[in-house]
């Protein structure tokens, strides 16, 4: 393996056990141990800059959130790829036809025209509740970032008609993200090497779902987790052991790392 000097890390089902809900000392040590070392730490991840969590002690270098849509540090914003408005507005539409209430995301911002217990479920992974706003249509006129909505396999065509530049990505079976049609974490990976000067060679992530499948691909070390979804583990170089049991930990303790 190559001088690691970078490393990426989804959050839900990665860094977090989806049960527990919290993380383990284990990974908070390996996190301070890949920091004394100099590795920057980035958290790549679907949630939005107000849901992301506070870890004791830790201080993440970058930030890559809404699937990587909005990619930024503590002096800039590195990335920002927010939807087309005249999609966002063709989404809301069809959800309406299926029957299903949305949630869109701005920088500072996250409302929703309605909520449905996939979609109360789905922020509830991140300990947030689903706010219903009255200006839900005012928010349009600011960038969006990302679209979230309870929605099942079987509904992603009905959603994606008269979308020319977004797609889905998704980690559950129950809920979706829709970030740009040119988005996603890969993409956010790329910018975010480009800034630093880093080769990918140089570059470590860790996911388990298949938002991730373009982020392990766009580094020179993809480590899935055991709780991963097959398609992850297919395109992954590595696979470590669950959430649940501290994989990166035990991973990066057997690679050298730490």
């Amino acid at each position: 393996m190559k001088k690691i000097k970078i490393a990426f890390f989804d959050i839900d089902g990665t860094l977090i056990d989806i049960n527990k809900k919290i993380i383990s000392e284990k990974i908070l040590e390996t996190l301070a141990r890949l920091k004394e070392r100099g590795i920057i730490l980035c958290l790549a991840t679907g949630r939005a800059p107000l849901t992301l969590p506070r870890f004791p002690k830790i201080d993440f270098d970058v930030f890559l959130t809404f699937n990587g849509s909005y990619c930024y540090n503590s002096k800039k914003v590195i990335f920002s790829n927010p939807i087309p408005v005249q999609d966002v507005k063709q989404l809301i539409k069809n959800a309406a036809a299926i029957g299903r209430p949305l949630s869109i995301a701005t920088k500072d911002r996250i409302t929703a025209n309605g909520r449905d217990q996939d979609l109360v479920d789905y922020f509830g992974h991140a300990g947030v509740e689903v706010e219903v706003s009255e200006d839900f249509e005012r928010l349009l006129q600011e960038e969006i970032y990302q679209v979230m909505m309870g929605c099942c396999e079987s509904e992603y065509i009905h959603m994606m008609k008269g979308i020319r530049q977004a797609k889905i990505t998704a980690w559950w079976d129950r809920a979706v993200d829709i970030i740009p049609a040119d988005g996603g974490k890969g993409k956010a990976i790329e910018k975010v090497l480009e800034y630093y000067h880093l080769d990918r060679s140089e570059a470590i992530a860790f996911g388990d779902g298949n938002n991730d499948i373009e982020m392990l691909q766009s580094v020179g070390t993809g480590v899935a987790m055991g709780n991963s979804s097959e398609k992850l583990k297919a395109v992954a170089k590595d696979v470590c052991g669950c959430a649940a049991d501290d994989g990166i930990y035990h991973y990066c303790l057997k690679k050298g790392l730490i």
